[in-house]
């Protein structure tokens, strides 16, 4: 896509730090990174989001996060790491091409906001409700 940072990126006309690349797949460095070590995962095809991207390109993208994660450990030799993915700008979407977050996480670093909210019960009967719409739609 003409103005994707993340294709331009793929075509070589944008530089970055590569730590993985497959035919399918290209892992690096994110440049506004939430911790060190924090490393993206694309799709080589431009897909927006995860409704967009085909299974086997989405599968790629997973296979090389489990590689790249493990690197990461090995690496940097974090006590997590975090796995986010968001898809369109009500979630705060940035590049509107399919990527994958890994963020290593130490224990003494301040809370990620999306990995802790606050745990209040829910309605069970609405909760039910609307599984079973979703259940259906699958």
């Amino acid at each position: 896509m003409g103005d994707c940072i993340f294709c331009k990126i793929i075509a070589g006309e944008i530089p970055c730090f590569k730590v993985f690349e497959d035919e399918k797949v290209l892992a690096f460095a994110d440049i506004n990174p939430i911790s060190e070590g924090h490393t993206l995962i694309i799709p080589k095809g431009h897909y927006e989001n995860l409704w967009e991207i085909p299974e086997n390109d989405l599968l790629a993208v997973q296979r090389a996060s489990k590689a790249v994660a493990a690197a990461i450990r090995t690496a940097l030799s974090p006590e997590g790491i975090a796995c986010l993915q968001l898809n369109g700008k009500a979630v705060n979407q940035v590049v509107m091409h399919y990527h994958f977050h890994l963020i290593p996480r130490q224990s003494h670093e301040p809370e990620l906001k999306m990995t802790a909210w606050e745990m209040v019960p829910g309605d069970m009967e609405a909760i039910r409700e609307t599984s079973k719409k979703i259940a259906a739609a699958v």
